[in-house]
């Protein structure tokens, strides 16, 4: 599927990447942009990101026939009430955010009878963030999780088909199961992530050097999804508050079950657990979401 006229509102990495692969695609069709502020609109004119990069909200969703919002959750719902008015009759509003339930009630309220809104969300990304840190493959292989809460099947397969042509794989979830899935999947582990940054930052006796140096092993990954934008976590986190507090109260309750066999000794329990969680690293390996590469597919750039 390939609409006439394409909105991308937020021009960071997700929408940046949207459109390269749009390109590599050969997807046909006019691809406005808009970005607040007047640096990050300045950047992706520099580099060619999108075909037309507008200074105001309203030129840039006048007569697209998909909007999709790539800013962050908290400015959904602000943004979708200062465009609505502009939107195209039959048109589709989509987005890109990673807790549903919470953009639904804020961008619902503002979408008129004859709009299409179909809530997405990408499970692609890097630590990176701005127009420069996008590229066309970044969806390859990876799922785009539609949350349709009621949307016109037709609009639905046209997305479906857009998205595919952006290289992911498609599929449907309840908004409030969506949530849950992601707080186990990405949102309670980033917050880890922080958490044991933090940690190796008030543990003064390991200099700031030896953090650096000897992290080319799991400290470095742990740094790489903590390096992640603090504005889009932020909203992440408060959006999701339910989902990510029942999952951290269960993390908590395995941590401290792991804590007792280590100071009990109990290798077999240690064993058995390290055992079946492996399993599950290979099935991410298994299911093409992932290499077993010792740097996990990633390069240094």
């Amino acid at each position: 599927m390939s609409y006439d006229r394409v909105a991308l509102i937020g021009l960071g990495l997700i929408a940046s990447s949207m459109f390269w692969a749009m390109k590599r695609a050969g997807m046909s069709g006019h691809v406005t942009g808009y970005a607040r502020t007047a640096e990050t609109r300045d950047t992706a004119r520099k580099i060619g990101l999108c075909d037309t990069v507008c200074d105001d909200l309203a030129a840039a969703v006048a007569n697209a026939d998909l909007v999709v919002l790539c800013v962050p959750i908290g400015a959904m719902g602000p943004v979708m009430a200062e465009m609505a008015s502009y939107l195209k009759p039959g048109c589709t509003v989509s987005d890109v955010g990673s807790v549903k339930r919470a953009v639904i009630d804020a961008v619902q309220p503002h979408i008129a009878p004859n709009i299409h809104f179909v809530p997405a969300h990408p499970l692609a990304g890097t630590e990176r963030s701005g127009p420069e840190s996008g590229f066309a493959a970044l969806f390859d292989n990876r799922w785009c999780l539609f949350t349709p809460n009621g949307a016109d099947r037709e609009a639905v397969m046209a997305l479906s088909s857009y998205w595919q042509g952006l290289g992911a794989n498609v599929d449907e979830l309840d908004p409030d199961h969506h949530d849950l899935v992601l707080a186990v999947t990405s949102h309670a582990p980033h917050l880890i992530a922080y958490t044991m940054v933090g940690v190796a930052d008030d543990l003064h006796r390991v200099t700031n050097s030896e953090v650096i140096n000897y992290s080319a092993t799991g400290f470095r990954d742990f740094t790489r999804i903590a390096a992640s934008d603090p504005t889009m976590w932020r909203d992440v986190f408060l959006s999701n508050k339910e989902a990510t507090l029942e999952v951290l109260g269960r993390f908590t309750e395995e941590l401290f079950a792991l804590q007792r066999a280590i100071r009990t000794g109990d290798g077999d329990l240690l064993h058995d657990y390290f055992s079946r969680t492996r399993a599950i690293r290979r099935g991410i390996i298994d299911a093409g979401q992932d290499t077993d590469a010792p740097d996990f597919g990633r390069t240094k750039s």
